[in-house]
């Protein structure tokens, strides 16, 4: 990171700043080097193609990694291609993996996950329309997708497609996967969304539209009916990816905001004499250091006891790590003044990427309401009659 990713931040924005769809080369040059020192596909266990990490081992590696925004490509750890190889390791097809798995592993492709509708709310995935069905040794697509983070990317090849197969089946079985090769015919990319002004070029989040589209049979993940049973196993590591590298984002805003303080005076003296200023930083590190500690356990439990086990600690650190990153940033930005909201650091930018992850993955409330059942759960014991108060 120090060698090659930190020094080379400028130079990323440079070059998209000359083509803003096109895959940088820095990226590229970095990955090979990535690549030939072995750090490659770190979040994949060995017989799926990866170095064998526990989730706990993971964890530190991918908060660094998330201190900077280009950092988890170099090692080609990127969301959403990690949690579609995830999806092809344990679900594909060997038919699949070969076509679609062996390119990503690679870093020679790209891919995109879509499930969220703009004309529904999402947040319940069985109010998803979108509709997969079947017409002799194809499936035929319809529906309007939306934030399929990757679509921008000129290197996407292959969407995760997540819709209905059977209406009048239980609300958990009615939807499907099915891959989807970006240049099938029906497929229209309609616009590139923005996250508070931020086009994140080259990777970008599109708006499709998929008009009577025909893929083969042998397309569909796992089988019909079992798009439930797929998205829970794919969510469970994405969100906790997110959380770590929200540790490692606000790690960096907290670093950043002790530098800035000790070199700016105001009212006659520094700002890290300020008790205001004080009293953020240790705010934050207190916070962080809370934040790391839930994320890493949360990590064990999912090596130790599986994640449906550890849903509880996925679900709380899905919510505290966002919320505490958001919370240094915004007082490094104020730390900042006038610097801290503009393109001169890296504070503002993100900021927006790490609002995105209160929604991503699933908003804060549904996270929360699950909490709270699982623990009223826990302690739903039938009342004491003896008399006791």
């Amino acid at each position: 990171m120090d060698a090659h990713v930190y020094p080379n931040e400028e130079r990323f924005q440079e070059e998209l700043a000359r083509e803003r769809w096109r895959p940088t080369h820095i990226i590229e040059d970095l990955k090979s080097e990535a690549r030939h020192e072995g750090l490659w596909n770190l979040f994949l266990p060995p017989n799926q193609n990866g170095l064998g990490l526990t989730n706990l081992e993971y964890a530190p590696l991918c908060e660094v990694m998330g201190r900077s925004h280009m950092a988890p490509e170099v090692f080609n750890c990127s969301a959403p291609d990690t949690g579609n190889m995830e999806v092809l390791a344990r679900y594909g097809t060997a038919e699949q993996k070969e076509k679609w798995l062996k390119p990503l592993l690679a870093g020679e492709i790209r891919s995109c996950f879509a499930m969220s509708e703009p004309a529904v709310a999402s947040s319940d995935a069985t109010n998803i329309e979108a509709s997969i069905v079947r017409a002799g040794d194809e499936y035929v697509i319809n529906g309007r997708k939306w934030w399929s983070s990757g679509a921008g990317d000129r290197r996407c090849k292959v969407v995760i497609f997540m819709g209905k197969t059977d209406p009048s089946a239980p609300a958990h079985r009615r939807q499907s996967m099915v891959l989807v090769p970006l240049d099938t015919p029906g497929v229209k990319i309609l616009r590139m969304l923005t996250v508070f002004g931020y086009d994140h070029a080259p990777h970008g989040h599109a708006e499709i539209d998929f008009d009577n589209v025909r893929v083969p049979v042998a397309n569909m993940l796992l089988g019909e009916g079992r798009g439930f049973e797929i998205a829970q196993g794919r969510l469970g590591p994405g969100r906790i990816h997110h959380c770590m590298r929200c540790i490692g984002l606000a790690e960096r805003a907290l670093e950043t905001m002790c530098q800035r303080v000790q070199t700016r005076v105001a009212f006659g003296k520094a700002l890290a004499e300020q008790g205001t200023i004080r009293a953020d930083i240790a705010a934050s590190r207190m916070e962080i250091e809370q934040a790391r500690l839930l994320t890493l356990k949360a990590a064990y439990m999912m090596d130790t006891v599986g994640n449906k086990a550890a849903r509880s600690e996925i679900a709380m650190i899905k919510v505290v790590a966002p919320n505490v990153a958001l919370r240094v940033l915004d007082r490094a930005i104020q730390a900042h003044g006038g610097a801290g909201v503009s393109q001169d650091t890296f504070l503002a930018s993100a900021w927006a990427m790490a609002r995105t992850l209160r929604l991503a993955d699933g908003p804060d409330e549904v996270h929360m309401e699950s909490i709270a059942k699982w623990e009223l759960g826990r302690r739903n014991k039938p009342a004491e009659t003896s008399g006791s108060q």
